[in-house]
């Protein structure tokens, strides 16, 4: 049986907003950006296998990511709203991506925050399995409170310790009610290096795009620079101050530019035929 995804809707607003947290977040974890965005999106807050209330895939590895990508399509035809754009964080943003190359036509606009199309080298797919699968081995021999320790330490979420401690302490409590088999599983899962690298297909994607990074997290900033060089309709902006997580260090900022993003006016030019047609043009490109 294929999984299921569990999620909630929050938000007042008419556009349906897909939700997808990180690596050790939950449903709630777009839950400080509530008051600013409710208003102008309705927002379909989704756990990820492993996370909150979705049990892992039945499979692992590459087979398990895919099932995900085809569950969050499932969601999609099951709420019945037509299209909805995505906004995803990390490895959220990552399945965001797979979503849109797997249906394009489910969705309108896609939001990637601190994101990537996958590794391209085969060696690089094979050290990343390894190495996901001896922090797998550690969180389910040491416990998920250990994990978090190690991981909250790691350089990347530096720009986290400068948060408000209740906000600090709000981020620790939805990472420790993780399992430790639900967050193992979701490595050998979800994992990079388990994903399909989507960067050959980044120049057939049609969706328009929004790519954010902070601009202290100099390897995901450089990573959307050449995503965005692939992308046909493309934006991109790297909050000044911010590391890897900017939706929780820089929230108002973030907010102002995801809703710019949705509210900029978007249309599909038309294609004519003959011997002088030319491919579809659009005024929404913004130049990397």
């Amino acid at each position: 049986m294929a999984v299921t995804l569990a999620y909630e809707t929050w938000g007042e607003g008419s556009r349906p907003l897909v939700l997808l947290h990180g690596f050790t977040g939950n449903r709630a974890s777009f839950q400080g950006l509530r008051p600013l965005m409710g208003r102008s999106v309705r927002a379909i807050a989704v756990d990820l296998p492993g996370h909150g209330a979705t049990p892992l895939p039945e499979r692992k590895g590459r087979d398990g990511f895919l099932e995900t990508v085809d569950a969050l399509v499932a969601l999609v035809d099951k709420l019945g709203v037509g299209t909805v754009d995505l906004l995803g964080y990390s490895q959220g943003a990552r399945i965001a991506l797979a979503a849109a190359v797997r249906a394009p036509d489910r969705f309108g606009r896609l939001i990637m925050e601190s994101g990537s199309p996958g590794l391209h080298r085969r060696q690089e797919r094979a050290a990343r399995r390894e190495a996901d699968g001896q922090l797998a081995t550690f969180i389910r021999a040491r416990g998920v409170d250990a994990f978090v320790e190690r991981w909250e330490a790691l350089p990347l979420f530096d720009g986290l310790r400068a948060m408000p401690t209740e906000r600090r302490e709000t981020l620790r409590a939805h990472r420790r009610a993780c399992s430790s088999e639900g967050l193992a599983g979701a490595l050998e899962t979800l994992g990079l290096g388990v994903q399909p690298d989507y960067w050959s297909e980044l120049h057939h994607q049609r969706l328009p795009t929004l790519l954010l990074t902070g601009a202290r997290d100099d390897k995901f900033t450089q990573t959307a620079r050449r995503m965005a060089a692939e992308l046909p309709v493309v934006w991109r902006h790297a909050f000044a101050d911010c590391g890897h997580a900017p939706h929780l260090e820089a929230p108002e900022e973030y907010v102002r530019e995801v809703l710019g993003f949705l509210q900029t006016p978007w249309y599909e030019a038309p294609q004519f035929e003959g011997p002088t047609a030319t491919a579809a043009a659009s005024p929404g490109r913004v130049s990397p």
